[in-house]
C-alpha cells in the first residue's frame, strides 16, 4: 500500500465504545446501565403496605369488612397498617425514577405509547371488575351515599374520572390522578429532547412551581397543574435517576435534599388526612423516619449499593405490583366480608392477601400482558399512519411550490393529494 492510499483509505478499527475518554472508558450515561431488581421488590413492599392499611388500618368506612373495628379485631396489623400508607409516597418516589429511565432517549409518541400500553389494559380490567362487584353486592359502599351511575363506571375508564367530577369506581385510584398529570408534566421534556441539563432544570421550576402554589394558598388551577403535596417525591426519584445514570454530585443531591425537605413538610398535612381514618393520632416522627427510609433505599439503589440483587424472579414480583393495586381495596373488602367468621381474623387477613396476589399474576399473565401487545400493535399503526400522512402532505406541498418556481408563478393554495382519503389516489 502507498503512502497516499495510507492516508485517503480509512483503517479498519476494532469495534469499541460509542463515546469514552482518553483511557477508553466509557463516558457517563454512555455505558449500559443493568436492570435495578430491587426496584421491583420495592414496588411490590409498597403495594402490600398500601393493602395493609386498607385492610387493617383502616378504620372508616366500612367497618363492617371485619365484624368490628380493625384496631380491635386485628390490634397487631393495625398498628402496622396504620402507618404502612407511606407505600403510596414510595410510589411517587420509584415512579419518578422509573418513568424518566423508561423514557430516555425515546420520542414523545414513545413515551405516550409506554404510558398508555402499561397502564389501560390491567386498569380497565380493574374497573370492570370493580364495577361487578359494587353493583351487584354492596351498592352501599358509594362514597358520601351518592348512588352509582352506569355512567359513572364508563366515565372511569378513561382515568380521568377526577377532573370530570365523577368519583373513582375504587377509591384507591385516586393516586393514578395523580401519576397522569405528572406524565404530562414530563411529557413537555420528552417533547423537547431529554438532557441531563433540561432534566435539572425541569427540576428546578417543578420545585418553584410547587412553592409558588403553595404561597398562593393553593389556587384551583396551579395546585392541579403542580400538585405540591406529592411533587417533591416525583424530583427527588427523577434527581435519583440522574445519579444512577451519570453520577453523583452536589446538585443532585441539592435537588434530592431540597425535595425530602419540602416533603417532611408536606407529610403533616398528608398524615392529618389518613389520620381522620385511621381510628387514632398517628406518630410524626415514625412517619418521618419511614420516609427518610424510602429516600435512602432508593438512593443507595441508584448509587449501585444493591447492585449485587440480581435475582431474575423479582421483575415477576414487581409485575404484581399494578394489578394487585388494581384489584385489592373493592374486591379484598369483598372477600374479607364473605370469610367474616369463619376462619380466624389473622388467618383470614392472609388468605385474602394471598388471593389478591395471585389474581394479580393472572391478570397480569392473561390481561396485561396480550393486551398490551395488543394495544402496543395498534398504537404503532396509527402512529406510523400519521407519519405517513404527514409526510405526503409535506411532500405534496415541496412538488406545488416546486412546479409554482418552474413556471414563474406564486404557489397556489390548493388540496395535497395526501389530503384525501386513503385510497383515494389512483
Amino acid at each position: 500500500m502507498s503512502f497516499v492510499q495510507s492516508v485517503v483509505r480509512p483503517r479498519l478499527r476494532r469495534p469499541g465504545p460509542a463515546a469514552g475518554d482518553s483511557a477508553g472508558r466509557p463516558l457517563p450515561g454512555t455505558a449500559p446501565r443493568p436492570r435495578l431488581y430491587l426496584l421491583d421488590l420495592l414496588r411490590l413492599l409498597a403495594a402490600l403496605g398500601v393493602v395493609l392499611w386498607h385492610y387493617a388500618g383502616y378504620q372508616g368506612w366500612p367497618a363492617d369488612v371485619w365484624g368490628g373495628r380493625p384496631g380491635d379485631v386485628i390490634p397487631v396489623l393495625h398498628k402496622i397498617g396504620s402507618y404502612s400508607w407511606i407505600g403510596v409516597e414510595l410510589f411517587f418516589l420509584i415512579s419518578g425514577f422509573v418513568v424518566c429511565m423508561s423514557c430516555w432517549g425515546k420520542t414523545s409518541g414513545a413515551f405516550f405509547r409506554s404510558r398508555v400500553v402499561r397502564l389501560f389494559p390491567g386498569y380497565w380490567f380493574g374497573v370492570l371488575v370493580a364495577a361487578a362487584v359494587v353493583l351487584a353486592y354492596r351498592p352501599n359502599w358509594m362514597w358520601n351515599g351518592k348512588m352509582f351511575r352506569y355512567s359513572d363506571v364508563l366515565t372511569n375508564l378513561t382515568m380521568v374520572q377526577k377532573g370530570e367530577g365523577v368519583w373513582d369506581v375504587d377509591p384507591v385510584y385516586w393516586t393514578l390522578w395523580v401519576e397522569l398529570r405528572f406524565y404530562v408534566l414530563f411529557g413537555v421534556v420528552v417533547a423537547i429532547g431529554l438532557s441531563y441539563k433540561r432534566v435539572v432544570a425541569f427540576c428546578a421550576m417543578w420545585t418553584f412551581a410547587s412553592v409558588i402554589t403553595t404561597a398562593s394558598g393553593g389556587l384551583p388551577l396551579l395546585d392541579l397543574i403542580f400538585f405540591p403535596d406529592y411533587s417533591s417525591f416525583f424530583i427527588a426519584g427523577i434527581a435519583m435517576y440522574l445519579m444512577y445514570r451519570y453520577g453523583q454530585d452536589m446538585l443532585l443531591w441539592g435537588i434530592v435534599g431540597f425535595s425530602w425537605l419540602l416533603a417532611q413538610n408536606k407529610l403533616h398535612k398528608i398524615m392529618s388526612d389518613y389520620q381522620a381514618f385511621s381510628g387514632g393520632p398517628l406518630s410524626y416522627t415514625k412517619l418521618l423516619l419511614l420516609m427518610t427510609l424510602a429516600f435512602a433505599v432508593v438512593a443507595a439503589t441508584a448509587l449501585g449499593w444493591f447492585r449485587w440483587v440480581k435475582w431474575r424472579k423479582l421483575t415477576v414480583l414487581g409485575a404484581l405490583t399494578y394489578p394487585l393495586y388494581l384489584l385489592h381495596q373493592v374486591v379484598g373488602w369483598w372477600f374479607l366480608t364473605h370469610l367474616q367468621g369463619k376462619v380466624g381474623p389473622y388467618t383470614e387477613a392472609g388468605l385474602v392477601i394471598g388471593a389478591m396476589l395471585v389474581a394479580a399474576y393472572l391478570v397480569n399473565r392473561f390481561v396485561e400482558q396480550p393486551g398490551s401487545k395488543l394495544l402496543k400493535r395498534g398504537l404503532e399503526k396509527s402512529f406510523d399512519r400519521m407519519r405517513g400522512i404527514d409526510a405526503r402532505e409535506a411532500l405534496a406541498k415541496r412538488e406545488q411550490r416546486a412546479r409554482a418556481r418552474h413556471a414563474g408563478e406564486e404557489p397556489q393554495e390548493e388540496t395535497p393529494r395526501a389530503a384525501q382519503p386513503v385510497g383515494a389516489e389512483s
